[in-house]
């Protein structure tokens, strides 16, 4: 027996193996997080039976379907039974909860699975996903130049204890043009949303969320606009540290790459930065004058860091002063520094 779950119900049943059977393609694009993949149609199978569909009608694309997914039955059952226990609950979902899953879910009642269908399949979620990501959260951002040391910050508050989103860690690129050095390829955008819901969606929404100051974009993937927007609202504590700091950070984390990539990287803030500018830059790292280029590059990108402040009111900007950089002490104070603003609002009440 099959047994309908709204999209709200899914973690209501932890542990239970949540299966997708789209596509590869469509797995790939974006998928329930944690979700397995058992494809019902490969993509060449799932592009001719749409094919047929369109062009011979439902019962053509139909028949064409059976043919192709009969002889591939015993493998869906045996796929599962080696990767769970016998006779597990399992949940299952396509993209509008329609013939795929449906098909499925009657194939492992069948091998005695109790099934649940998830109705309105991945477009539900996503639809979920959307409405309840910002829904009741509090955001905290933390703010800084570029080599201000944010991300470490943001893993000491995480080893304190607070509830800390890498948006650049999720996005798999640091944001700078320099960003995608040394990382693994960038998710899609709905893959990308679809991991910063799953890690949201277990934060207690009483306390708040530790996020760093961002654009619009990282990299190829955007922020979700509500998320994007709350932030525009959201206390910044800003962190200010000295230059030469920040340049020694950013020479400790980019000091390992070739002057190739470096230069290739450099030469996407020409129409940005000046020619004479960036053309000093570059000449900098060919003469391994990396203190130098660091310098020239930053005073581009603390022009603009500073034109973006102005999106905030000043009395949403709280000062860090860590001159030295050391990030455990200005994650300490953030803390300190929050507490005191939540009591003061407490006794405002």
């Amino acid at each position: 027996m099959n047994i309908t779950i709204d999209i709200s119900q899914l973690y209501d049943y932890p542990g239970t193996p949540v299966i997708d059977v789209r596509s590869p393609a469509e797995y790939s694009i974006g998928h329930i997080p944690g979700a397995i993949n058992l494809p019902l149609f490969d993509d060449d199978e799932r592009a001719k039976v749409g094919t047929r569909f369109n062009h011979g009608g439902q019962d053509a694309g139909f028949l064409l379907g059976l043919e192709i997914v009969g002889p591939k039955m015993a493998s869906f059952v045996k796929r599962i039974k080696g990767l769970f226990p016998a006779h597990s609950p399992l949940i299952f979902y396509c993209w509008r909860g329609g013939m795929r899953s449906n098909a499925m879910a009657w194939l492992f009642d069948q091998a005695g699975h109790p099934v649940y269908l998830i109705k309105g399949g991945y477009k539900a979620f996503r639809s979920y996903i959307r409405v309840n990501t910002i829904n009741n959260r509090q955001f905290r951002i933390v703010g800084g130049m570029t080599g201000s040391g944010k991300t470490e910050i943001l893993c000491y508050l995480k080893q304190m204890g607070e509830q800390v989103i890498d948006l650049e860690g999720l996005a798999r690129h640091k944001g700078s043009v320099f960003g995608h050095l040394g990382q693994l390829e960038q998710p899609s955008n709905e893959e990308f949303e679809n991991n910063l819901w799953e890690e949201i969606r277990v934060f207690n929404p009483r306390r708040p969320i530790y996020i760093e100051d961002e654009s619009r974009s990282i990299g190829k993937v955007s922020l979700p606009e509500p998320l994007y927007q709350t932030m525009q609202h959201s206390t910044m504590y800003l962190v200010k540290v000295n230059l030469k700091v920040r340049i020694g950070r950013l020479k400790a984390e980019y000091g390992g790459f070739s002057s190739e990539e470096l230069m290739d990287a450099m030469s996407k803030l020409m129409k940005y930065m000046g020619g004479d500018i960036c053309q000093e830059a570059i000449k900098a790292v060919t003469d391994h004058n990396l203190d130098l280029a660091i310098e020239k590059v930053l005073s581009y990108y603390d022009k603009k860091y500073n034109q973006a402040l102005q999106r905030y009111p000043l009395w949403q900007i709280v000062p860090v002063i860590s001159d030295n950089g050391d990030c455990e002490r200005g994650a300490k104070r953030i803390i300190q520094l929050s507490k005191i603003s939540h009591e003061a609002n407490l006794s405002g009440l």
